[in-house]
């Protein structure tokens, strides 16, 4: 596959390096207005299409979803790393849309994936999300400005960042860390007990939301400055609730899972 110019230096000088050095095939398959294209109901006029590419697995892969686009990730028996990419683009009309997304460049290589195209305006604007399968033992790293992030399945360290965005975690371990500035936050445990370090979680705006099984250990912090905090968890459970701050230790204790919010409610559930 060719590196076409329009990539930017960068972006241009990560794919060569794939096909070069690590063998990586990117396949970009193009399916114009798929179902997920057909998932935004936009009345603007717009074009899209998704993207496919094949990498090599890495210890830390990586996604920069900026300027605008969410990310989902799934982990599971993958031998590869598998990345979907739907990029959208809108205009003043469609023929100015489809030029417009003929712009946007995605590039993937050395356990990295990230987008590049022209500046945005009041009439024209562009977005690229993402839906990335990975080995289950996989470090993330996830950036997006306007876009939420979404991991499942997934075990390793990882680093998660959005502005405005919520921050969906299940069926995840290892060492997590999350931040957003507006946007909800929802973790939902599974098993026993955490496997790993443990798990931080923030949002600035907006709620929080813990699930957590019966007879699991953990201790747990959560709390909000300005909402209200809701448990249904027993009355025997042995805790202290400072403010809106609640601190638990579950059965037999375990890693901290950390979740809080500045302003918003916060509920503490049995799945």
């Amino acid at each position: 596959m060719p590196v076409r110019r329009s990539l930017g230096g960068r972006n241009a000088l990560l794919t060569l390096l794939a096909l070069l050095t690590t063998g990586t095939t990117l396949a970009a398959q193009a399916v114009d207005r798929d179902r997920w294209c057909r998932d935004d109901d936009s009345d603007r006029p717009r074009a899209c299409e998704v993207r496919e590419f094949t990498l090599a697995p890495t210890g830390t892969f990586r996604v920069d979803a900026a300027p605008n686009g969410g990310i989902e990730v799934t982990g599971g028996d993958e031998s590869r790393v598998r990345v979907l990419a739907r990029v959208t683009a809108s205009a003043r009309t469609e023929a100015e849309a489809t030029a417009l997304l003929q712009e946007v460049r995605v590039a993937a290589a050395d356990g990295r994936v990230e987008a590049d195209g022209p500046r945005g305006g009041r009439h024209r604007w562009w977005s690229v999300s993402y839906r990335v399968f990975v080995p289950r033992k996989t470090g993330l790293r996830l950036e997006s400005i306007n876009g939420g992030i979404d991991v499942s399945g997934v075990a390793g360290d990882m680093d998660l960042e959005t502005t405005n965005g919520g921050l969906h975690l299940e069926r995840v371990a290892g060492r997590v860390t999350g931040r957003t500035k507006n946007g909800s936050v929802e973790l939902v445990l599974d098993g026993q007990r955490w496997d790993g370090e443990g798990v931080d979680l923030q949002t600035t705006n907006g709620s929080v939301r813990l699930w957590v099984p019966e007879d699991y250990s953990a201790n747990v912090e959560t709390g909000t400055v300005n909402g209200g905090l809701e448990t249904d968890f027993p009355v025997t459970l042995q805790g202290r609730l400072r403010g809106r701050r609640l601190d638990l230790t579950l059965g037999s204790g375990g890693p901290r899972i950390r979740a809080v919010t500045t302003n918003g409610s916060v509920s503490l559930r049995r799945p």
